[in-house]
């Protein structure tokens, strides 16, 4: 069942979805493998992109996870039965150019480099492959120009 549905992958027959959610972890679930256990049980990648986890403490973790669309909605059912918090991301950030002025203040909050300036023009770049839509960003543009564009129903 795995090759199979790799090789649908491979040849082009769909390409995986992917989801980029926040999971929360209460002090009991810390130690679970649950990275491991969703690729293993439900062949789900799950790219880490950032994590605050330490032991006997409750912590968050932000993820990328990509597969087949039925794997992802088991997975995400499975991760919500181990007692984990889900927190969907509700869409993606946006900067308008034409109201942002490169002053960098939200480049120095931007937890994943996602915003970042760069010499010798200081213009603001902005790497949505990068962006963990934390939305630390949002409050700090004193212009508005970084918004949430939410997805469609």
């Amino acid at each position: 069942m795995l090759r199979s549905k790799r090789a649908k992958v491979e040849l082009g027959d769909g390409a995986p979805l992917k989801r980029r959610i926040t999971l929360h972890f209460p002090r009991e679930a810390v130690h679970e493998p649950i990275t491991y256990r969703l690729a293993v049980e439900f062949d789900v990648a799950a790219k880490i992109l950032r994590a605050q986890i330490a032991p006997n403490q409750s912590g968050t973790m932000v993820v990328e996870l990509s597969g087949d669309i039925d794997d992802l909605a088991a997975a995400e059912q499975w991760l919500g039965a181990q007692g984990l918090g889900l927190n969907l991301t509700p869409g993606q950030i946006t900067v308008n150019p034409d109201l942002c002025v490169d002053c960098g203040i939200c480049s120095s909050l931007c937890p994943s480099g996602a915003l970042a300036s760069q010499a010798p023009t200081w213009q603001l770049h902005f790497d949505a492959q990068r962006c963990l839509v934390c939305e630390q960003c949002i409050p700090s543009c004193p212009l508005g120009a970084i918004a949430l564009e939410l997805k469609g129903p």
